[in-house]
């Protein structure tokens, strides 16, 4: 071996011997002084279940750090003034138009830093996947019963996040002053001034003066870089947290009871599935910033007071609240020389309160009517949580409605329908849609359950015709192995509260409330029958974890 070639070895032997004994040395400092061992020892071999459900969490999580990655370039480029002045840029049909800094600044990103263009439609997709993934991750947990205790405050972070999500994603549309995002803002002023009492000195602060003023993009832009992402990572940090101390969720299966958490351990097996995830993630927003155009404000020119885009629409979460504000009939009230906008206040302020005021309280609303006390960690089949189903369902159907309503003039023109008549449809819709898809919804739980009954009581059809003595014809079935039994037996379903029969005791408003809804919310079921040893298993499986604790000891 030649004499240099050998030194270079050496030399690369003694440097890895220095760094593994640097990281060592470090490695004890750091233990000395925080429960670096214990603690890193135990984060990774977390279990976390298999189930892709469970990944949904993890889009939103690598869909903001998309966002964060372009919104950080993005802000060397924008400025936040909407001081005017005469267009001169690379974009030529724009040429001595007066612009504000904010739009020239976009454009300037869009045709002349280099791959500006592709950076700010990633980070406009990015934001879309982002709400998106939060909310279908946000109905993950609703249908399959996670915000259940000790998980109430993670449900209650999940909520707020998605607000902050829509307020950071309305801003951020806002921002680059163009006709459409000019007419949001517009929109949005006039909801402000909605308010009764309070809402034109409220309007004012916001504004800065009279609409649209000169300073509510330099504050939409502190707001989007620094409150609300502020706010959000703060939120995801501390659900993270959570999500670690309290352990997941997991669907019943073999081996799976609600003491413990049956999964792959965090590295390297879910470590590589999560990094393949996240590389998807940035890979596809990077092809739909790169193929898919969307919010082409040079299209859109500047915003002016006296002009207004047709067919604009917004991005599909405020999408709802464009559609409430369509569809409600004008109606007014004065009342002590002030005029009550109904007509705005309804729909784009009550509304909103009532559906996320709603979307706060519900497991604490569930939680009363049960009147359980113990802690749930194994995830319900929607199918066995009939109302709670219906319920979720007729929720999507009346934002679907109002996500269809924000495009009434856009569907009117496509099929040729009198925009009247579309619009009566859709206020007829928002009424009776949601029942009809509660109600149905409540009939497939119903049918699914009778099916799942038909499955641990017969088997499965084995495609196999047999004949009896008699002469009949009839299809062999094969049992259900325990692997697929157990999910169908496991079902930590409640019984309806009992309504007091003893006529010397008067029971309250309060109780017989209690009581009708837990009757409204759980008596609508398939039983199955079940063995006392099956029985007996799916005790032990549903036992609250204290409980199956001592029964331990």
């Amino acid at each position: 071996m030649p004499f240099a070639r050998r030194k270079a070895q050496q030399r690369k032997a003694q440097l890895k011997a220095k760094a593994r004994v640097s990281a060592q040395k470090g490695f004890v400092v750091l233990d000395s002084r925080l429960p670096v061992a214990e603690a890193g020892r135990e984060l990774l071999r977390k279990p976390f279940p298999e189930h892709w459900s469970f990944l949904l969490g993890e889009l939103a999580l690598y869909s903001l750090l998309v966002l964060i990655i372009t919104g950080s370039y993005l802000t060397f480029f924008f400025t936040p003034s909407m001081m005017e002045a005469p267009y001169a840029g690379a974009y030529t049909p724009l040429q001595g138009v007066p612009v504000s800094e904010a739009y020239a600044s976009v454009l300037r990103i869009s045709f002349e830093v280099r791959g500006g263009l592709l950076i700010r439609q990633m980070h406009h997709w990015a934001s879309l996947v982002f709400v998106a993934a939060v909310a279908v991750h946000m109905l993950r947990i609703f249908f399959t019963g996670a915000f259940r205790k000790p998980r109430e405050s993670n449900w209650l972070i999940g909520v707020t996040l998605f607000v902050l999500a829509v307020l950071e994603g309305f801003c951020g549309y806002s921002l680059p002053d163009d006709l459409l995002s000019g007419t949001g803002l517009r929109i949005a002023q006039g909801v402000f001034q909605s308010i009764p009492v309070f809402g034109t000195y409220l309007t004012m602060f916001i504004f800065g003066g009279e609409f649209p003023g000169h300073i509510i993009i330099s504050r939409l832009y502190a707001l989007h870089v620094l409150f609300v992402p502020g706010a959000i990572i703060a939120l995801v940090a501390l659900h993270l947290v959570l999500v670690v101390y309290l352990k997941h969720t997991q669907w019943a299966g073999q081996g799976k009871t609600n003491s413990n958490v049956v999964g792959t351990p965090m590295f390297p097996a879910f470590t590589v599935r999560s990094v393949g995830l996240s590389l998807t993630v940035f890979g596809l927003l990077a092809v739909l910033g790169g193929v898919a155009q969307i919010n082409p404000v040079y299209v859109y020119g500047p915003y002016r007071t006296d002009q207004v885009s047709t067919a604009s629409q917004p991005d599909w979460y405020i999408g709802f609240l464009e559609g409430s504000l369509r569809i409600m009939p004008p109606f007014e009230t004065n009342l002590w020389g002030h005029t009550v906008m109904w007509n705005v206040l309804v729909p784009a302020v009550l509304l909103p309160g009532l559906l996320f005021g709603a979307l706060y309280a519900y497991p604490f609303i569930e939680r009363w009517v049960t009147r359980g006390t113990g802690e749930h960690h194994l995830c319900d089949r929607p199918r066995d949580r009939v109302t709670r189903t219906g319920l979720g369902v007729a929720g999507i159907v009346f934002y679907a409605v109002l996500l269809l309503a924000g495009g009434n003039d856009v569907l009117a023109m496509t099929f040729g329908i009198s925009l009247n008549v579309l619009t009566w449809i859709f206020r007829v819709s928002l009424v009776l849609a949601p029942i009809v898809g509660f109600l149905v919804t409540k009939r497939f739980c119903l049918a699914l359950q009778a099916h799942d009954r038909e499955r641990v009581t017969k088997g499965d059809p084995s495609s196999e015709i047999a004949q009896d003595v008699q002469g009949g014809m009839h299809e062999a079935h094969l049992p259900l192995t325990s692997a697929q039994l157990l999910p169908l037996l496991v079902r930590d379903l409640p019984e309806p509260l009992a309504i007091e029969t003893d006529p010397e005791v008067v029971p309250s408003r309060r109780s017989r409330l209690r009581a009708a809804l837990s009757l409204w919310f759980y008596r609508d079921r398939v039983t199955t029958p079940l063995t006392p040893v099956q029985q007996q298993h799916v005790t032990a499986v549903t036992a609250p974890p204290a409980l199956a604790k001592k029964e331990q000891e």
